[in-house]
């Protein structure tokens, strides 16, 4: 299910405390005996660490090689609902003799899951061997043979140890805003957040796991289709709690002997026909969302929209706690996804600046889970790729330069639109630029408060301002379907409040160049202040206005009378102010 964003923030009392690092609860990652385990945890990067291009890299995946490897370990891996208390110890042992185990993680949903990945595929078919059909006498089972298991306890009353499960979920706001308010500069608070809300090894896991239990039951109809997720699970810029996007991949059916002819014959197969590739797809969902709501462990909710622009079933993975989307052969929103998976993996300072604004756009009610009027984060994404483009020297390539590196290879075209762009992170090189998160996140907010929405688009396929070809508000041209502008749905009145709010941010960012608060104060400093809600700012903001222009005139009359002003020394790192006489 979703989770909200940070927009209840509330000023805390907390700055005020001894700024001392808010130790993380440490998530218990387990491996099998006689395996190595494999070190699972989000990376400790140093705090306000920014990765600018000079370091020396290992060689970066590509997209497609990250989702082979991704779906290969799905495939061996299998969901078991067990006892709120169980024996670890008792329950590897049981496991193991069904095959090797690799590793394996618990969590919370609404009772107790474990996600065990097996060594061998083989060993998921020795465990289904041994599992029995579950009988009672007032309802009848479906004996569906899935990878989704039940573990009973035949002994109740024995000795058992409660196991400390991997949070899928984002921290609570006030710790959020605790943590911010720890850090020693606004590099770090970025960086903090991103941390803090990205999507972890284990979450990944379970979105994949997902996608290969929906893929058992399609497979019933179409034994050679993948399930593939798109969007925020695969990108890098999704965040705990997110929806998660899937399409059904038919091309490996279409495409099976394809090449395999024979002498003066052609072989196919007998189907039905129907008048056009969406009235297809409409059948296709609508079988798949009625085995789904039928035979499908753990899902429920399911809802067949199939008049939508693009038809699809949606419903919730009770195990997962995930709510799925379900398409058929959208290749263009994974193209995207691998698109916004290269310009996530370029350079660390993307990512953080993504989550951030996409974070203030939440708090105050910029963006929505509902659909409406509100700016996507897909939109407010593009407009952070485009105002990386557009710094000197240009953080993030243009996708035509991106194209230009692409060889016979990356070539794609998707219904006679051109998707072709260099898939080979390593031949990318690294850009020069090394302004730091902060100064870029107050460029963001002046850039696009002072941006002429009437007259120019936003297009990170050339990375310039062109002008609009339409009236709308906001127009952000889809990467790939040229014709398009992603940001169609957005109002006049949304678009005058992002701008004003970006205005705003502006100048509290720089207010707080001149009199950044000391470690010993009780008031919200850099994102965290960018985070409160709008009734709370208003006061924040006068109160800040106020006492600059007490200070102001208190200094004009201090020079006068030939005294030293005080003089702010203005800091890109650690929270500290300068007086000189």
């Amino acid at each position: 299910m979703a989770v909200p964003g940070v927009g209840l923030l509330t000023r805390l009392n907390l700055c005020a405390q001894r700024r001392t690092r808010v130790q993380r609860p440490i998530v218990r990652l387990l491996s099998c005996p006689g395996t190595v385990a494999k070190d699972l945890r989000r990376d400790e990067q140093p705090s306000g660490s920014v990765e600018t291009g000079f370091e020396d890299k290992i060689p970066k995946r590509r997209f497609s090689e990250m989702q082979n490897e991704r779906r290969e370990q799905a495939q061996r891996t299998v969901l078991i609902h067990c006892p709120e208390k169980i024996s670890e110890n008792k329950f590897l042992k049981y496991l193991s003799q069904f095959g090797p185990i690799n590793n394996h993680f618990f969590y919370e949903s609404l009772g107790l899951y474990a996600v065990v990945e097996f060594c061998q595929k083989e060993s998921i078919g020795s465990l289904q061997n041994g599992t029995h059909t579950p009988r009672t006498a007032m309802e009848a089972a479906i004996p569906f043979r899935s990878r989704f298991f039940n573990l009973k306890l035949k002994n109740p009353t024995s000795e058992r140890s409660r196991i400390r499960s991997s949070n899928q979920l984002p921290r609570s706001n006030k710790q959020l805003f605790e943590l911010l308010c720890y850090t020693e500069s606004i590099d770090d608070q970025l960086n903090t957040l991103l941390k803090e809300f990205q999507l972890t090894e284990e979450n990944t896991k379970l979105r994949y796991l997902t996608c290969s239990l929906i893929e058992d039951i399609a497979a019933a109809y179409f034994p050679d289709c993948i399930i593939r997720p798109f969007g925020s699970s695969v990108n890098t810029f999704g965040k705990l709690g997110c929806d998660l996007d899937m399409f059904l991949d038919l091309d490996e059916t279409r495409n099976l002997g394809a090449h395999k002819t024979s002498g003066n014959f052609l072989m196919e197969f007998q189907v039905k026909t129907v008048p056009s590739e969406r009235i297809a797809t409409q059948k296709i969902l609508s079988v798949l969302g009625e085995c789904l709501d039928h035979l499908g462990p753990g899902c429920v909710g399911v809802q067949k929209i199939l008049n939508a622009r693009c038809p699809l079933v949606r419903f919730s993975h009770q195990a997962s706690g995930f709510q799925c989307d379900l398409t058929t052969n959208n290749r263009i929103a994974l193209t995207s996804s691998e698109l916004l998976y290269i310009y996530g993996a370029l350079d660390s300072r993307v990512r953080a600046l993504v989550f951030s604004i996409r974070c203030w756009a939440r708090a105050h009610s910029l963006t929505s889970s509902i659909p409406g009027a509100w700016i996507t984060n897909f939109s407010l994404t593009m407009m952070v790729i485009f105002f990386l483009q557009r710094r000197s020297p240009p953080i993030l390539p243009t996708l035509d330069s991106l194209k230009t590196l692409a060889d016979a290879e990356d070539k794609c075209i998707i219904e006679g639109n051109n998707c072709t762009f260099v898939r080979d992170l390593n031949r990318i090189k690294p850009s020069r630029n090394t302004e730091t998160l902060e100064l870029l996140l107050k460029e963001f907010f002046e850039y696009f408060g002072n941006f002429a929405f009437d007259k120019n688009s936003i297009n990170i396929r050339q990375g310039s301002e062109q002008n609009k070809p339409d009236s709308s508000p906001l127009y952000i041209q889809n990467p790939f379907e040229t014709s398009l502008n992603i940001s169609k749905n957005v109002s006049q009145s949304q678009l005058q409040k992002f701008v004003d709010l970006a205005r705003q941010s502006a100048w509290i960012l720089q207010q707080e160049d001149r009199d950044r608060p000391s470690i010993s104060s009780n008031r919200p400093w850099g994102l965290a202040s960018l985070l409160l809600p709008s009734v709370n700012r208003k006061s924040f903001t006068k109160k800040k206005s106020n006492k600059f222009a007490i200070e102001t005139v208190k200094n004009l009359l201090e020079s006068l009378k030939g005294n030293g002003t005080e003089n702010f020394t203005k800091t890109s790192g650690k929270r500290t102010i300068s007086t000189q006489a």
